[in-house]
């Protein structure tokens, strides 16, 4: 059964998507909870453990999150995601330079950002970390603005002053 619930962030409302499987229960979707409608069937209880990581990291607290979650996805996406998940907190990378890692032509890179774009697993998977090779901000799910947010409270933009 898929259940679903939504939590405050500084984000904005997050809306987590999580099923149970044979092993447990995992997380299937994160996203911004104006982006898409959630499940018909809302329980908080199975997301205390990820609503424990997100508060952490929002606090400051977590940079890396331990949360069981469904693959899904081809096995092109699965390869961008894994890369996704290895960039480290406070960082960013370029589309060029991930592609590059996973050893793919350049014509290639369109498909790495729709890939990235996919994303089921937003903060989870870090897609907020890639950027342009001119430092410019693309596209993120959650918008632009959420992505320097983030990138900011990771320490990877410095604040704009005002």
């Amino acid at each position: 059964m898929t259940v679903g619930t939504t939590i405050p962030s500084p984000l904005g409302e997050l809306l987590l998507v999580g099923a149970q499987t044979d092993t447990g229960f995992t997380l299937t979707s994160l996203s911004m909870g104006d982006r898409r409608a959630g499940p018909a069937v809302r329980a908080a209880a199975p997301f205390t453990d990820v609503v424990r990581q997100l508060e952490a990291y929002f606090a400051g607290e977590l940079e890396r999150f331990d949360i069981a979650f469904t693959v899904g996805g081809t096995e092109f996406q699965q390869r961008v995601w894994a890369a996704l998940e290895d960039i480290p907190y406070g960082t960013t990378t370029t589309y060029g330079a991930l592609a590059a890692r996973l050893g793919l032509p350049r014509e290639r890179v369109q498909a790495l950002g729709a890939a990235i774009g996919a994303n089921p697993l937003l903060l989870v998977r870090p897609c907020h970390r890639v950027i342009g090779a001119d430092g410019t901000m693309r596209g993120y799910a959650g918008g632009v603005e959420r992505k320097v947010q983030l990138l900011t409270h990771e320490g990877a933009l410095q604040p704009a002053l005002l």
